[in-house]
């Protein structure tokens, strides 16, 4: 397997891809943003015209876009992924999107005779840029083992948590858990502050503390967090599915609304499928 094709060439894509490269792949990729197929040209990405083309130069195909709807459009759009996919191409899905869909895409793509895989991605951009993300993945374990050198060229752990779209639920999992750690960070730091306790310094000690977790230790807060208010939805939706309360998940997604409304960063459409 050296062929890899990308979807997706932006600000996770687009380090994968260099990782790729330098591991002695061929790497071609799509992207419709102008900007984003530059910079991965210049790192030696063979650009071509449209997911159709990606699927039919390579062996693996990674998607890594933002929502169900750039999902959909990848696979069904026209000169989308099937319009070139043949019987046995191996797709890993690096969105993430909700188990729902996941089960609902493998129904529709059945007949063409897809491979699909979870690769579910956590750690963020540094991660990326580093090779140290972490994989949630899902699919075929056989498939999933063939898959896993070229998994390890960006992520320095991986793991296979069951049948297709179980990855997904890992990255809905995480996410919960992360954007509650940091409503409860936010909320904290700024109590403290009111109390006189400066935040950095409080930052320092608290990093050494049973409060310490990963969001706290890398500021996720300084980065604009675009997908907050999506993974929420997400966990909402799955939750409503099989009947189960989660009423921290609610609060939650509205405390990280006003977070963001409080730093100025944006808040993007919320789109599941």
């Amino acid at each position: 397997m050296q062929r890899i094709g990308i979807i997706g060439l932006g600000a996770m894509g687009r380090p994968m891809a260099r990782h790729l490269i330098a591991k002695g792949y061929a790497v071609c990729g799509y992207d419709p943003a102008v900007p984003a197929r530059e910079q991965a040209a210049a790192l030696g990405v063979s650009i071509v015209a449209s997911p159709a083309e990606v699927a039919r130069a390579s062996d693996l195909v990674l998607i890594i876009v933002g929502f169900d709807a750039q999902v959909e459009k990848v696979f069904f759009g026209e000169q989308g992924l099937l319009a070139g996919s043949r019987a046995g191409l191996i797709v890993a899905m690096g969105s993430t999107i909700a188990p729902s869909y996941a089960r609902r895409l493998a129904e529709r793509v059945k007949s063409h005779g897809l491979i699909l895989l979870d690769m579910a991605l956590t750690r963020g951009e540094p991660a990326a840029e580093a090779g140290e993300m972490l994989i949630l993945g899902g699919g075929d374990k056989v498939v999933f083992e063939t898959c896993r050198s070229v998994f390890s060229a960006f992520a320095s752990d991986i793991f296979n948590l069951g049948p297709f779209g179980a990855g997904q639920v890992g990255k809905m999992v995480n996410n919960l858990i992360l954007w509650s750690c940091m409503a409860a960070n936010d909320e904290g730091l700024r109590l403290g502050e009111a109390l006189g306790v400066d935040e950095e310094t409080m930052r320092a000690a608290l990093v050494h503390s049973s409060a310490q977790n990963w969001s706290m230790s890398a500021r996720a807060e300084s980065r604009p967090t675009p997908w907050a208010e999506k993974d929420m939805t997400i966990v909402q939706h799955e939750a409503d599915s099989v009947r189960l309360s989660l009423p921290l998940c609610g609060l939650v997604k509205e405390v990280i609304k006003d977070f963001k409304r409080r730093r100025g960063y944006p808040t993007p459409n919320v789109d599941i499928g």
